[in-house]
């Protein structure tokens, strides 16, 4: 089978414009960046930047009526496929046109989209998105840098060193401006966290007046992005640089909102800016693809030990350990993407709806902090995976999966931390009614769950009864739907029932929920393990092509029993499968990846990263290096 039949499916909605940005990220020129310094790279990814600037890319995501494309999720695609080269290129981009662009197009109003969108879409006006604090990071609810209105215009404040703007992109060395999260004070009163467009540098790239600009210095990884730390003393802007979507300050400092609810205007105004969220899946997923695709190459070439009575050494991946390192995360991986590419397709819908459904808008939120979660602990955990499949060799920053790591390992704590996320999945669980769960007490919601929710999760239970868990039943998928949606409905019951205990009596509001989080964040995978896989399977039903059908189903296959395999504990515990079954669920694994290995070399390959982007050392090496001649010798010497 061709990879291009797979990379067809994998593609989907957006292909033309994968295989676009693919040419031209073909056409760049790329090197391993390792060797450069701090500020070498810096300016390297900022020259990038602005021949990025001149493609159609970045404008994608912006209103065709200011230049822009007006293709949502086709911006998404974009910034997922520049995960396939340097990441600091990539969240560089994404702050430009994803965090800063992108709350000034939705928070803002046709006054600052006709001023500013051209100037961000072009690179004229480079910016940052300033939420974080050095003492709230997830916690944005509760900022403390300060909005006051006095005398017409609004004074940004830094009261503490807690509230400084910290690890923000852009900063340091580019910004010109930067969209600055504060709580909003007019006549005395704080109305919640607004967004205000501050200039941080004037034309000579010095810092405005009040404005104070710190370096984060060396990170990790992602070296090239010039995360800096700003401090406001007393800052005036204009009346206008308030982004007043959601709520607007008269002259009078009289303020107005279509939203009356506090907590409502705030969830509400966040809820626009999850893009940010759902990209840095899909380019966590590129990275992943890239790691693979090495090590899988590398496996399918590389020899170690003798078969006895043979000269010629075993290679790597014929090896069961080696299949079972790399194609259950390779299953996942594909899982992931079509997961992605169904949230990408929601998240077009809706953003592009002129008066969306609040309801699906706050199941779209929960999905993508849930495939945000699992995507990016997934490609932490493969990364590593493959660096430990190419061994000495994958240490070395020559074969690029060092590099990788480092770049990647904060995006489990960016754009939302992975286990704040998975407790925002568990909570849209327990109630359609995200706005008015948001508006209760603590206990109250305890209760409200309890009341509401228990009866009917239980009476969602599948039954999944004797003679459904033999080996057969393993590999039909019906049976592995309804085994993460038993899964799936159990533990929400299972949470539910013991919210309803604790909150039962005097019961601390702290304390009830504190002491059910181990709960609460398995709800929240277990979720959107099933959710990843319906979209699989999904995918696999929607194929034309009988042979790529068949090969993804068994790949989709491979992902469902790898992760039932993953918690087999608690299948055998709840009595799902029969104690002797846990075998036959690992056997299954094992003959999946047997089955699968002579087509993992086609698997990578469908992804189609330029192959620039994969000149790891080991790749350039003859597959047949190994002194075979040699052993060939000394055993007829021997003989």
């Amino acid at each position: 089978m061709e990879p291009s039949a797979i990379t067809e499916i994998l593609d989907g909605r957006w292909a033309a414009l994968r295989r676009t940005v693919r040419e031209q990220l073909a056409a760049v020129e790329y090197s391993d960046t390792s060797g450069l310094s701090t500020d070498e790279h810096r300016a390297l990814v900022f020259e990038q930047m602005h021949a990025l600037a001149k493609t159609d890319g970045p404008r994608l995501g912006f209103d065709r009526e200011y230049g822009g494309g007006g293709d949502i999720g086709g911006s998404v695609v974009a910034f997922e496929m520049l995960g396939f080269g340097d990441l600091s290129l990539m969240v560089k981009a994404g702050v430009q046109w994803g965090l800063f662009g992108g709350a000034v197009q939705l928070l803002g109003t046709r006054r600052h989209h006709e001023r500013h969108l051209a100037d961000i879409m072009d690179l004229t006006l480079p910016g940052c998105f300033a939420m974080t604090e050095t003492g709230h990071g997830s916690d944005v609810q509760h900022l403390r840098t300060t909005a006051t209105f006095d005398g017409g215009e609004f004074v940004i404040h830094t009261p503490h060193q807690s509230a400084r703007k910290d690890y923000i992109g852009n900063a340091a060395r580019d910004g010109r401006a930067a969209v600055v999260f504060a709580q909003l004070i007019t006549d005395g009163r704080s109305r919640g966290v607004h967004a205000f467009l501050v200039p941080i540098r004037d034309t000579e790239g010095n810092p405005m007046p009040g404005v104070s600009i710190e370096d984060c210095g060396r990170k990790g990884g992602l070296n090239g992005v010039d995360n800096g730390r700003l401090t406001f003393d007393h800052v005036r802007v204009p009346r206008d640089n308030l982004l007043d979507h959601y709520g607007q300050v008269d002259e009078d400092g009289t303020y107005r909102s279509p939203i009356d609810s506090d907590n409502r205007r705030f969830f509400t105004m966040l809820g626009t800016l999850i893009r940010g969220r759902v990209s840095v899946a899909g380019s966590a997923g590129s990275a992943a693809k890239r790691a693979l695709t090495i090590a899988v190459r590398y496996a399918d070439t590389r020899r170690q030990f003798n078969r006895p009575d043979e000269a010629r050494e075993v290679v790597l991946l014929d090896y069961q350990a080696h299949q079972r390192k790399l194609l259950p995360a390779l299953a996942t991986t594909y899982a992931l993407h079509f997961a992605q590419e169904a949230l990408t397709a929601t998240l077009d819908e809706l953003q592009s709806a002129a008066d969306p459904d609040e309801r699906r808008q706050r199941e779209l939120e929960s999905r993508a902090a849930g495939v945000k979660a699992l995507s990016t602990w997934h490609t932490t955990a493969t990364i590593q995976t493959c660096r430990e499949a190419c061994g000495g060799a994958g240490y070395l920053a020559e074969n690029l999966l060092t590099g990788l790591k480092a770049d990647t390992d904060v995006f489990t704590t960016f754009e939302g931390d992975n286990t704040v996320l998975l407790q925002l999945v568990a909570k849209g669980l327990l109630t359609n009614y995200r706005s008015h769960f948001e508006d209760l007490g603590t206990l109250a919601t305890a209760r409200f769950v309890a009341e509401q929710f228990v009866g009917m999760v239980a009476e969602r239970l599948p039954s999944l009864g004797p003679g459904r868990d033999d080996a057969d039943a393993l590999y039909d998928r019906g049976w592995q739907l309804r085994a993460f949606e038993d899964r799936e409905a159990h533990v929400l019951d299972g949470l539910a029932r013991r919210l309803r205990r604790a909150a039962s009596g005097d019961a601390d509001p702290f304390e009830v929920f504190n002491s059910a989080q181990d709960h609460v964040l398995r709800a929240g995978r277990v979720h959107t393990e099933r959710v990843v896989l319906q979209a699989f399977a999904d995918a696999v039903e929607g194929c034309a092509d009988p042979e790529v059908k068949h090969l993804l189903d068994r790949v989709c296959t491979l992902y469902a029993l790898h992760t039932v395999n993953d918690d087999l504990a608690w299948f055998l515990a709840h009595g799902r499968l029969a104690a002797g079954r846990g075998k036959a669920v690992n056997g299954a694994v094992n003959a999946l990846c047997a089955e699968l290995r002579p087509h993992a070399r086609t698997l990578v390959d469908a992804f189609a990263i330029p192959e620039r982007f994969l000149d790891a050392a080991i790749l350039r090496e003859e597959p047949d290096r190994q002194d075979v001649q040699w052993r060939h010798d000394q055993a007829n010497a021997a003989s």
